[in-house]
């Protein structure tokens, strides 16, 4: 049911009302969130890795899967997963592992060691992920190629687009472009047959204009994780000034 119910979020929305899903690091930081009415929240790895004492990317895929697990317990709103490229685990496995610590959906990226993945290899990676899952899964289809680069005389938002329609034809639920700039956002909206994840920066559009550009849904990665530290550091500064 929850699964359903985090699905239906993504369909239906107008421009200038995406689906905004803070992402908590932990479960005391979800349990906020949800308490503030959010209806959904989606974790991010770096945010996760960061509350566990690793570099963004070196978390164990077990102390992943475990934080997750807290999270999605503590809180009665549908909790998607920052999963990275999955870990390496086939496909059932990862499904399994993933079903198993109560998230609805999950976030595949699809580069590795800051390498763009061959496109039909990720479609066909994604095909399989849905086949095991079948509807208990929401799947966002992260897409790397403004993150890490294109080839020279690549054009990134062709690139983009290419992979996306791959992807979506695979049987992603969403797509996910992160660090693509605003300007290129109705461009992809209106090219990729599927929802639009953006990425918030602080300093850059709201979620507001980030929908009235073409994003169907908002997340932050681990912006929000990050300005809580910096919080705590005037805490702390205050704190040892005394």
């Amino acid at each position: 049911m929850a699964v359903s119910v985090f699905r239906d979020l993504h369909h239906g929305r107008t421009p200038g009302d995406p689906l905004v899903l803070p992402g908590p690091w932990d479960a005391a930081s979800a349990r906020v969130f949800a308490d503030a009415g959010f209806p959904a929240l989606a974790t991010p790895s770096a945010g996760i890795a960061a509350s566990l004492g690793y570099e963004d990317g070196a978390t164990p895929a077990a102390e992943m899967f475990a934080a997750v697990a807290r999270i999605a317990r503590a809180v009665p709103v549908p909790v998607s997963a920052d999963i990275e490229a999955g870990y390496g685990l086939p496909p059932k496995e990862l499904v399994e592992r993933l079903l198993g610590t109560g998230a609805v959906g999950c976030n595949l990226e699809d580069s590795a060691d800051g390498v763009l993945n061959d496109p039909q290899r990720q479609a066909d990676r994604l095909a399989e992920v849905r086949a095991v899952a079948g509807d208990q899964l929401f799947v966002n289809a992260r897409v790397d190629t403004y993150v890490h680069g294109v080839p020279d005389g690549t054009d990134p938002e062709a690139e983009t687009i290419a992979r996306a329609r791959l992807y979506a034809a695979a049987g992603a639920d969403c797509v996910y472009p992160i660090a693509a700039p605003p300007e290129s956002l109705p461009r992809l909206a209106a090219a990729i047959p599927a929802p639009l994840n953006v990425f918030a920066l602080p300093d850059g559009p709201t979620p507001r204009r980030l929908g009235e550009l073409g994003a169907t849904r908002i997340t932050f990665g681990p912006g929000l994780q990050r300005q809580a530290m910096a919080a705590v550091r005037r805490i702390a500064d205050r704190l040892h000034a005394l």
